[in-house]
């Protein structure tokens, strides 16, 4: 009997691995796994059939399963799933908690907007920060509603009562990769990235990516963003950013200091590039989307285009109105930073080889030429 249901059992779960679920699916799977543990499934296998008062002879759980049926059982939960099993027992605890468990997530859901800057501040947040997930006042702050806050709080109090019980300090590493994934959550954890068509699309930033501080509201899905000061223009704060709008960051640095471009050479018309630009020398940069167009002795005839081996470069801002100053600017192969106070200044260029980098301006695209 018991082999039989273990075999059972472990195929249904390796069968549902092999699936494509939806979201409700992963939910019924956490629930059963919760089911066994809580309800060791062998305690009334086996007695006696004519004396009812009989012992127990045998009593398993699926603590008992076999270190990789196990493993792959907890691979599956989400992570409202794997909060879910943490608060069942300490030996659960330790394991739901695990770095390889949480690593997966956090590149699943954060992986695309957390770049190197990122993960060094999340270092800075951890060594100056007094978070302790045994706090849950602290760790939810004024967010009490949602499934993944009730959770978190639920985990908290398995934590102290562990710490009551041993009499020692027993809380979550503040390093661990479950930690920085509920920090992003619930939105205290603000981490450097980029947002497209800054403050909620202004005209004086279409087409553009400008860095920022984000924040993460697990009840609307989006981000509030945290723009630093311009010169002498206080930050600006911008809700309601969506997850398409936000990437990490191309280049890691300062959004002040200039990029020294590696492609200025063999720039040619029809390439995409991005290109710093910045107001005056008091304000950070930002990346503006262009295109590399012809010169104005030549006709445009790909056959006879000799651009590319001039020296001047003619970049294309097609957001703009034909006439529009903004529309066309020139640089030299040499180019560090040109421009004036009344034009902005030039900074960098990347050029675009990444078909989803490129795909992911053309998404940002105003809906009407600008003037």
């Amino acid at each position: 009997m018991l082999l039989y249901f273990l075999i059972t059992c472990l195929s249904f779960f390796f069968f549902t691995k092999s699936l494509s679920l939806p979201p409700w699916a992963s939910e019924t799977k956490t629930l059963l796994s919760f089911y066994f543990i809580k309800n060791p499934f062998m305690n009334t296998l086996h007695q006696t059939k004519h004396d009812p008062a009989s012992p127990v002879i045998d009593q398993m759980s699926v603590l008992d399963l076999p270190e990789l049926a196990l493993d792959c059982i907890l691979d599956l939960l989400p992570p409202s799933g794997l909060c879910s099993m943490a608060r069942v027992c300490s030996s659960l605890r330790e394991r739901c908690v695990s770095d390889h468990l949480w690593e997966k997530h956090l590149k699943t859901k954060w992986g695309k907007i957390l770049g190197p800057a990122a993960h060094r501040e999340w270092q800075c947040y951890i060594s100056s920060s007094t978070y302790h997930l045994d706090s849950p006042h602290q760790q939810t702050g004024n967010l009490g509603f949602g499934k993944i806050i009730s959770l978190i709080r639920s985990l908290s109090s398995v934590f102290r009562e562990d710490k009551q019980r041993r009499g020692y300090a027993s809380s979550l590493p503040l390093d661990s990769s479950m930690s920085c994934y509920l920090s992003l959550e619930t939105g205290r954890f603000w981490f450097p990235a980029q947002v497209y068509n800054r403050e909620n699309g202004h005209v004086g930033f279409m087409l553009s990516c400008y860095d920022a501080e984000l924040s993460y509201d697990t009840h609307t899905d989006t981000f509030q963003a945290r723009y630093p000061p311009h010169g002498r223009r206080a930050s600006a704060i911008e809700k309601g950013v969506t997850w398409d709008r936000i990437r990490a960051a191309p280049i890691d640095a300062s959004p002040h200091l200039l990029h020294v471009s590696d492609s200025l050479k063999e720039l040619k018309p029809g390439d995409h590039i991005e290109i710093q630009w910045r107001r005056n020398k008091e304000f950070p940069y930002g990346w503006w989307y262009g295109l590399v167009g012809h010169l104005e002795s030549c006709d445009g005839d790909h056959n006879h285009c000799h651009c590319h081996l001039s020296e001047t470069v003619v970049l294309e801002f097609n957001q703009y109105t034909v006439g529009s100053r903004w529309r066309r600017t020139m640089i030299m192969r040499d180019h560090k930073e040109e421009g004036n106070e009344e034009d902005g200044f030039y900074g960098g260029i990347r050029k675009l080889n990444c078909k989803e980098e490129i795909a992911m301006w053309k998404r940002h695209w105003p809906c009407s030429i600008l003037e």
